[in-house]
């Protein structure tokens, strides 16, 4: 089976650089005062943890022996009071920490999806869009959590190391070096199983975000996957992929496990030391108590190990995460303002193609080749010819979606590359091919067009396009809601709501490509009453596949091998009985 780009695994093996972590400090610093403020109150809940062990042996070893009630009473105060901080200060840090976290998502998601929105349609056409949202979701969360408490936990558990191992010299060195003596043994395991522990969480990512990409492109084309019949073959393709996951992960989870098993081994067999050596070796100086404080310190020793090899792993994948997402952010935003950008002045509507030669790619052959013409302010221009001869892209050029390889586009005698974009779109109506509908009401679907929309104007624009009627007719009028990508509509009824969302802009210049592909013949012919009306006083360009749509165009371009091979109105074309004609008389004869 061939390779699709769900099938590709996004390459996350990457050496570790301080530089992703270093630019990822403008998030941090927007935080700083809380995270300071949420360390200092950990650091005294960890001193008040430790202090539960020490007092516990006073209780056992002086006020139990002496029968002191008051004595055990008043400890056991203390430490009822101490582990009461230890949790009012962990409540406080986890309350602190969370805003934090979740702060810094808000932060990294709004700067992708800002970022999103600028890059040219060439970024969309070239990704799938399930491993989009992987970074935009999941590799937020997983960096997010690690620069908010994994740095912070890392120092913590750094510094409760150190704690530990100061409150276990002062109470008895001799155990403490025993406690302390299993640490290089564990310190070569873990450094031994890292490396394969990153790699096969790594490898978890990449399948995860591979099924991701798969599942949004499915759940997309579910219905072509029906009318095709296909429902077998994607099982198979996603139970494939979900196997991969599955295998994935439990790899991961079995070489983790690895880290916990030799930690909790190693952890034992240090306390049974302790307590042999306790008995025997320094018997004459060993209490009960502070055998029982010191298998406390003990166990508390290796938690912080266990927790710094995880922080440690964690982090390196977190680069990893970031460079992915920084990737986005430093993705060449192709499309934009050249720094001495101008102001679009009020369009009139002269728009001059001057030998533009454009591709779609840098290596891919030429789609337009010198192509050149003048339209006039008002003119009304209609662009035919077979599949894939560039009219879309003659339309997409005007609007500045793409960048050309060289000539100019002129609107006004203005060169709109030197002009800023929001100035130049703001003045244009455009209606793609591909309708698409979000979810919402009918009314605001119509309102993206101009928010400020009143309900008047909105009602008008639906009127000129016949959308009107069926509108009413819907169960909640102009406040209905309708689904997402508007699969409650049918597919005429979404290209009249698209329609009237284009006009409601009142723009100079128009562009319509395929309009009116599916729309009753009824239906079009009062959707063409409303559109010739529309036109006046505007710069229209028309893509359409039914030249019957097209006959009152002031200008008919025929599009063939990269340029213009005829041009003129529908009678001077039809007197030429070139290629227009041609097109013109098939489509008659199959009707």
């Amino acid at each position: 089976m061939a390779r699709n780009k769900y099938d590709v695994d996004e390459r996350l093996e990457t050496p570790f650089s301080f530089q992703h972590l270093k630019r990822s400090g403008v998030y941090i610093k927007h935080y700083a005062n809380k995270m300071i403020f949420a360390f200092i109150i950990n650091t005294i809940g960890i001193l008040l943890s430790l202090l539960t062990p020490m007092l516990t042996q006073q209780i056992m070893d002086v006020f139990v022996p002496k029968k002191d009630v008051r004595g055990v009473i008043f400890f056991a105060v203390l430490v009822t009071l101490a582990l009461a901080g230890q949790t009012f200060m962990t409540t406080i840090r986890s309350r602190v920490m969370t805003k934090v976290g979740q702060g810094i998502i808000y932060e990294i998601r709004t700067d992708l999806f800002l970022k999103l929105q600028e890059l040219p349609f060439s970024y969309y056409d070239n990704r799938p869009h399930g491993k989009i949202l992987v970074r935009v979701v999941q590799y937020v969360n997983n960096v997010s959590d690690m620069l908010s408490n994994g740095i912070i936990n890392f120092i913590l558990d750094l510094l409760n190391l150190v704690f530990i191992a100061c409150f276990m010299f002062a109470m008895h060195a001799g155990l403490s070096l025993i406690i302390i003596s299993g640490l290089p043994v564990l310190i070569i395991i873990i450094f031994s199983i890292k490396p394969r522990q990153r790699r096969a969480w790594q490898m978890v990512s990449n399948k995860n975000s591979n099924l991701n990409a798969y599942l949004q492109e499915t759940i997309t084309g579910m219905k072509v996957t029906q009318i095709f019949n296909r429902e077998e073959v994607n099982q198979g393709i996603f139970t494939r992929l979900c196997e991969g996951s599955r295998a994935a992960w439990v790899r991961a989870a079995a070489i983790s496990n690895l880290v916990w098993v030799s930690v909790d081994n190693i952890s034992t067999i240090v306390l049974a030391l302790v307590c042999v050596a306790g008995v025997l070796v320094y018997s004459d100086t060993m209490t009960f108590g502070i055998l029982w404080a010191m298998s406390r310190y003990s166990s508390r020793f290796w938690q912080p190990i266990t927790n710094l090899s995880n922080i440690y792993n964690n982090f390196l994948n977190t680069i990893a995460y970031l460079e992915r997402i920084f990737e986005t952010m430093d993705e060449p935003v192709e499309i934009h303002d050249v720094p001495d950008a101008v102001e679009m002045p009020r369009i009139r509507g002269d728009v001059e193609f001057k030998d533009v030669v454009f591709a779609y790619e840098k290596d891919s052959p030429d789609v337009l080749k010198g192509l050149s013409f003048k339209v006039k302010a008002g003119q009304s221009v209609a662009i035919v010819g077979p599949t894939g001869a560039g009219k879309t892209t003659i339309v997409n050029l005007i609007s500045r979606f793409y960048n050309l390889k060289s000539g100019q586009v002129l609107i006004d005698g203005q060169d709109i590359s030197k002009v800023t974009l929001h100035s130049l779109r703001s003045q244009m109506g455009i209606m793609l091919q591909d309708t698409f509908i979000f979810s919402g009401t009918i009314a605001d679907n119509v309102r993206y067009g101009k928010l400020d929309a009143t309900q008047e104007e909105i009602e008008e624009a639906c009127k000129t396009v016949s959308a009107h009627d069926f509108i009413v007719h819907s169960a909640n009028g102009y406040q209905t809601e309708v689904r997402e990508r508007g699969s409650s509509l049918s597919q005429g009824q979404r290209q009249l709501l698209s329609f009237a969302r284009t006009l409601i802009s009142d723009p100079k210049v128009l562009v319509l490509d395929e309009a009116t592909s599916a729309i009753d013949a009824k239906t079009e012919q009062l959707v063409q009453q409303g559109i010739n009306e529309l036109l006046k006083g505007r710069t229209s360009f028309i893509i359409a596949h039914r030249l019957s749509t097209i006959k009152s165009c002031d200008i008919i371009m025929y599009i063939a091998d990269g340029g213009i091979v005829e041009q003129g109105n529908h009678e001077e074309l039809m007197a030429k009985k070139g290629e227009y004609y041609r097109l013109y008389t098939s489509q008659i004869k199959d009707m």
